[in-house]
């Protein structure tokens, strides 16, 4: 399906398999498309010409430290404007339409402490809400209902300062899905955390019923995965299939640790 067509309606009450968390109207657009997007920073340039239209609804971006995943996420959720070039999600130009860009496109940080800043779980989720528009009533029934969706009632009043990594990780989940947007950016959302935290938080994004553009330089999180875009020092190196895209990326960096300028301080 097109990346900013949703695959089915959700239906209030736990999500079965097969079923998404999130539900959208039908919307012919690609799930994003950029066009000669160059980003500079400090007289450097970060990314360089990426130029893409996808229409996959599960995409992974994938690259070693530094290569430019998280500014090219940064870019497609509108909180980085590019140097040169255009960006749009779900045919929004994100870069100029701020409102329009709230409602398509939710991204999850690396490190959720860097996104929750309320004291409670249930004002988190609440947040995005209003900023939407959203009366206090109706962010209320929304925040409980999405709760709900995720067998977490219980954590309406928790304080989110007392809560795991991998539990704030969920919440900020929680945040974004409430919010409904057509693409949700995973920004290397399993840093720090153990396998079975990994394994639970996979069964949610797995579920999330958007398109999917996750960031990782981990190739075994994309294995599923419709299409694979591998980043190299802010370049594509390659674009197309999970299985050739994550085999050639592999192949390159066994080459690169086979060389030895991890202990090299010289100049």
């Amino acid at each position: 399906m097109p990346g900013c067509t949703p695959s089915g309606r959700h239906h209030p009450g736990r999500a079965t398999k097969g079923s998404g968390i999130i539900s959208n109207s039908a919307d012919p657009a690609m799930t994003f498309q950029t066009k000669g997007v160059f980003l500079e920073r400090a007289g450097k340039t970060i990314l360089h010409d990426i130029t893409l239209s996808v229409p996959e609804r599960r995409i992974g971006i994938v690259g070693r430290n530094g290569s430019g995943k998280t500014t090219l996420a940064r870019v497609l959720s509108g909180l980085a404007a590019p140097s040169a070039g255009t960006v749009r999600v779900c045919g929004v130009d994100i870069a100029t339409d701020r409102k329009a860009a709230i409602r398509t496109v939710g991204i999850l940080f690396q490190n959720p402490d860097h996104q929750i800043i309320f004291p409670s779980v249930e004002e988190e989720l609440a947040f995005g809400l209003l900023q939407q528009g959203a009366t206090k009533p109706e962010a209320a029934d929304t925040v409980a209902k999405t709760l709900a969706q995720f067998d977490k009632a219980h954590w309406a009043q928790a304080a989110t300062h007392q809560l795991s990594q991998g539990q704030k990780q969920l919440v900020c989940l929680m945040a974004i899905i409430a919010m409904q947007p057509k693409v949700v950016i995973l920004d290397e959302p399993f840093s720090g955390l153990d396998i079975p935290t990994r394994a639970q938080l996979t069964r949610y994004f797995d579920q999330i019923d958007a398109a999917v553009i996750h960031i990782s330089h981990d190739p075994n999180s994309f294995s599923a995965y419709d299409r694979v875009i591998w980043l190299e020092d802010g370049r594509i190196a390659q674009d197309g299939a999970a299985a050739p895209t994550l085999a050639a990326f592999e192949a390159h960096m066994t080459q690169l640790g086979a060389q030895d300028d991890i202990s090299d301080l010289a100049g």
